[in-house]
């Protein structure tokens, strides 16, 4: 017979359940905080208003009882007469649940109509003076009584002992219990409903904002806007201006990336030019050697600078801390190798914990270049500050970093041609190299300044580097 056809299994994993949204979680916790708050009002308000009904019940049959009192006699020959007209019509109508029994010393126990046939065993002789009140389960069902103790005199002054009680059987407290159970189960339930619709309008009212900040986002991705320029509340001021400081970051990024490739295809339409047009005219193939040998040179240039200035991470929202003190250090040892023969001695003025919030290719870029000019134009000794700016309102401190050379130094005059905006790489500061410009590439990126003046302690070059707090 042919085998079973196999049976078809994919292995793809259960996609995971989408967590509650914020307003479901809201409700469902305001709704299990609200009904277990409102429950225990219920039952506190339930469980006092049985004490209160306990006590009326218990004052209602007392009356009863010094109802009957008042209107009792007794006779020289020390028979009690209870009156015949009692407090409460109920006590004359048989079966009605309001009973009275007396015990009586020497003498029969009287009941009242509605007692006649009825099982009160339990009742107990009272010394005068003693009561007692509570429930008891009888025959006839539970019962709530009140029985009080009294010696009454006869004419003749002599003591007559009788203990009268007044009972009623548990269906007129339970059913105000009952009832007030029902009204406070209805106010309560609707009060709570009426609770939640208010929590969640207010949860809708309160999450606007929220909603908002993704609708922006949206019209964000679709080119819609720029950014986010809505006026929003305190909790999402610091949220909002980091995605705003996100995108901008973002955008000068791929600005970056653009202007690198521009800038890189125009630097190298030039040196191209030359070569082809020396290869189409050459006659002497020594000097096409050196000319297209210069031109490779100067190309090579110009794609590890353009290539420097692309990898230039600029200012970033969640960049990390990098301590400056060992990069620094490192960077002096390396060029202390380099520059052995000027014997150049570099100094540190470091804060404690200096950081710099960045790329860590970055601010070896910075501190490189700086150093590494200064080293070259130096006699002997250089320096380097590093000082911490912390301002109030913002999480991160601002940077100053200057280093200063005792070499001939930049003439103020030249100081504004070394500084100028919008170098290309085919463009080369006398003296300085394209480091300067990678050095101002970087700057720019992390919104800083440069500056270049005259060294107050050695005379040299001192270029000061200033990134702001953010």
């Amino acid at each position: 017979m042919p085998s079973p056809a196999a049976i078809a299994t994919t292995n793809e994993p259960t996609p995971p359940r989408r967590p509650f949204s914020l307003a479901a979680r809201a409700a469902l916790a305001t709704g299990l905080v609200l009904a277990a708050f409102l429950g225990v009002v219920g039952l506190t308000l339930s469980r006092i208003n049985a004490d209160s009904v306990l006590k009326d019940q218990q004052d209602r049959l007392e009356n009863f009882v010094t109802a009957y009192l008042s209107g009792t006699e007794v006779t020289r020959f020390g028979k009690v007469l209870l009156p015949d007209t009692p407090p409460d019509p109920s006590f004359s109508r048989p079966g009605s649940g309001l009973y009275a029994v007396a015990l009586v010393d020497n003498g029969p126990k009287w009941e009242s109509t509605s007692a006649i046939g009825r099982d009160f065993s339990f009742l107990k002789k009272l010394e005068p003076g003693q009561s007692q009140f509570g429930p008891i389960d009888t025959r006839m069902g539970r019962l709530y009584y009140y029985s009080y103790g009294v010696a009454m005199d006869t004419p003749e002054k002599k003591s007559v002992h009788l203990t009268l009680m007044v009972a009623q059987t548990e269906d007129v407290l339970e059913g105000q219990n009952a009832e007030v159970r029902r009204s406070l189960v209805f106010w309560l339930s609707s009060l709570g409903v009426m609770l939640i619709l208010l929590q969640l309008i207010l949860l809708r009212w309160s999450l606007t904002p929220l909603r908002k900040v993704a609708t922006e986002m949206s019209r964000v991705e679709r080119s819609e806007s720029e950014r986010l320029d809505s006026q929003y509340p305190q909790e999402l001021t610091g949220l909002t201006e980091r995605i705003n400081a996100f995108i901008d970051s973002e955008r000068e990024q791929r600005a970056r990336y653009r202007n690198t490739l521009a800038d890189l295809a125009h630097s190298l339409k030039t040196p191209l030019a030359v070569i082809r047009s020396r290869l189409e005219a050459a006659d002497d193939t020594t000097a096409l050697r050196g000319d297209v040998l210069d031109q490779v040179r100067r190309m090579d240039e110009l794609v590890a600078y353009q290539l420097a200035r692309a990898a230039t991470s600029g200012r970033q929202t969640f960049a990390t801390a990098i301590a400056i003190p060992a990069h620094a250090e490192d960077l002096v040892q390396s060029l202390e190798k380099v520059y052995a023969a000027k014997n150049v001695l570099c100094e540190f003025d470091i804060d404690e914990g200096a950081v710099f919030y960045g790329e860590r290719g970055d601010l070896l870029e910075l501190m490189g270049n700086l150093l590494e000019n200064a080293f070259k134009w130096a006699g002997h000794r250089v320096l380097l500050v590093v000082k911490m700016e912390p301002q109030v309102g913002r999480q991160r401190p601002g940077l100053w970093l200057s280093v200063e050379d005792d070499g001939p130094g930049i003439d103020a005059d030249k100081v504004e041609k070394v500084l100028q905006r919008g170098v290309r790489g085919d463009e080369r500061v006398q003296g300085h190299g394209i480091g300067l410009s990678i050095v101002q590439d970087i700057i720019r990126a992390y919104h800083g300044d440069l500056s270049v003046d005259r060294s107050p302690e050695f005379g040299g070059a001192r270029f000061s580097v200033k990134l702001p707090p953010s």
